[in-house]
């Protein structure tokens, strides 16, 4: 969590500087860049960006490796997957990188805002590796926003004649670099569980691949993919871990909670822009009552803000009854009357040398010799002279 700045400070900059980013308002972000896994997939966060884009009559090219049917529903092939004017559905699955290039160029209007969508960066970054960077700053404009998807738990596997030295960094770390704005989402299920480990000292929970089998032998669990709780709709929502790289360098990092629809109602109500019955969470944390605004912070939550709530020792009406709010122990913690009227019966050897030979005058850091005989070995003092 962002804890540095206050919390009030944040709900105001943080929520408007996302809410900016997924309206795709006066270019906040040229290049976003999605890391999603299997526990959760990144197309809710997709087709928030398309609705937001149609209701705002941005242009979206969606450029397709992997997805059957374009975010905004139809067909994958005809006049069905173009949708409207202002939406273009590229099959990018058997063109060279050049031919598609030229396609997404042709396809991207030169006048009013556009936004380029890739669901998948995996082949690019395995077939053509050293020519990723050249071929993302082609497609960006002063107009014209790119948001691509990278798939964090597929491995990449490229060509052996690729052309991309081993001593050049990963893929994912150049993309990172390129990047403006870094959103990672996770389920909100699991974010919960693993906040719940991390509040009693144990090891949070892994889902997925690298999912801990039972018996604490690690490595995944055998025939286990997709780990309880991915890609859930039970919290009606995804959570969005953004870095956001302002022009002058400084960095933006938080934590969101995005509603998303998962009803008929809810559907119909995005669809219309209009609140959903999930949406209401926002006038909780102070948003005007009528806000379309879905977008809250996680520490806002109710299901975040009662994992905070720490009950320690007695309940709240034990407390008032017995009045003392003192924490149950195995031990007694208070001291009996003759145990205090012993201890004020102590001297502190300090405090006769503060005393002044009894005057009370306070003579200062007085030296108190006590010898362990009545009669001491006392050696004089020799003289120099004597010699």
């Amino acid at each position: 969590m962002s804890g540095k700045q206050p919390l009030s400070h944040r709900r105001t900059h943080h929520l408007l500087l996302l809410s900016r980013l997924l309206n795709s308002r006066d270019n906040a972000s040229p290049f976003t860049l999605l890391l999603d896994t299997i526990s959760q997939s990144s197309k809710p966060l997709v087709r928030e960006f398309v609705r937001r884009a149609k209701l705002a009559k941005c242009t979206v090219v969606f450029v397709s490796f992997e997805s059957i049917r374009p975010p905004w529903g139809g067909a994958a092939t005809g006049a069905a997957a173009k949708g409207s004017p202002n939406q273009k559905f590229i099959v990018a699955r058997g063109k060279s990188i050049t031919e598609l290039q030229k396609e997404i160029v042709a396809a991207v209007p030169t006048s009013g805002r556009s936004l380029i969508i890739i669901d998948s960066l995996h082949k690019l970054c395995s077939l053509h590796a050293a020519q990723i960077s050249g071929f993302l700053s082609s497609l960006l404009t002063p107009t014209t926003s790119l948001i691509a998807t990278y798939h964090l738990d597929i491995p990449l596997t490229p060509p052996r004649d690729s052309g991309y030295p081993d001593t050049a960094p990963h893929p994912l770390i150049l993309l990172q670099y390129l990047s403006t704005t870094l959103i990672t989402v996770h389920s909100m299920t699991h974010v919960l569980l693993q906040k719940y480990n991390r509040d009693k000292s144990l090891l949070p929970p892994k889902w997925g691949l690298v999912e801990d089998h039972p018996g604490g032998r690690g490595g995944g669990i055998e025939g286990a993919v997709v780990g309880l709780g991915s890609n859930s709709h039970h919290n009606a929502g995804i959570v969005l871990e953004m870095e956001h790289r302002r022009k002058s360098g400084r960095g933006v990092q938080e934590w969101f909670f995005l509603p998303t629809a998962t009803t008929t109602q809810s559907k119909s109500a995005a669809a219309s822009n209009t609140p959903a019955a999930g949406s209401s969470i926002f006038e909780k944390v102070g948003a005007p009552p009528g806000s379309i605004e879905k977008l809250i912070l996680l520490e806002d939550h109710p299901t975040w803000k009662l994992s905070e709530q720490v009950r320690v020792g007695r309940n709240s009406e034990d407390e008032e009854e017995e009045g003392d709010g003192m924490p149950q122990t195995t031990f007694d913690l208070g001291l009996t009357e003759k145990q205090k009227k012993a201890r004020d019966e102590v001297v502190l050897p300090y405090m006769d040398a503060q005393d002044d030979f009894g005057g009370g005058g306070g003579g200062g850091g007085r030296i108190l010799y006590m010898p362990e005989r009545v009669v001491d070995d006392w050696d004089d003092e020799e003289d120099e002279h004597e010699f």
